[in-house]
């Protein structure tokens, strides 16, 4: 029996600077929305106005990070709203679920 040696060599390619452009493209958009939901917690008064803006940036951010890191912005259209449709319907299940909750709960005491 003939052993063989498995044998690889690394090759270093040189730098894509169009790809670290985009990357800290999307870390400072990230970043700004983020910076932006941490400033509207600090100032703004708690209240349904501050939730939904909350809601919507997360879900944004969401969004961005499925397009850039999971490549979904490259894909077909369908695929991205097979992915985003349902993850609004979940959250507004949570919504209900919640509000529903709190009204049992208010109406047993």
């Amino acid at each position: 029996m003939e052993i063989q040696e498995n044998k690889s060599t690394l090759q270093v390619e040189p730098r894509n600077e169009e790809k670290i452009k985009k990357i800290w493209k999307t870390a400072g958009i990230l970043l700004a929305i983020t910076v932006a939901e941490f400033i509207m917690a600090f100032t703004m008064d708690r209240g349904i106005l501050l939730y939904a803006l909350f809601i919507i940036l997360t879900i944004w951010k969401a969004k961005y990070i499925m397009m850039e890191f999971m490549h979904l912005g490259d894909e077909v259209k369908p695929l991205f709203y097979s992915i985003i449709v349902p993850l609004i319907f979940l959250v507004w299940l949570v919504i209900a679920l919640i509000k529903e909750g709190s009204d049992i709960f208010l109406m047993r005491w």
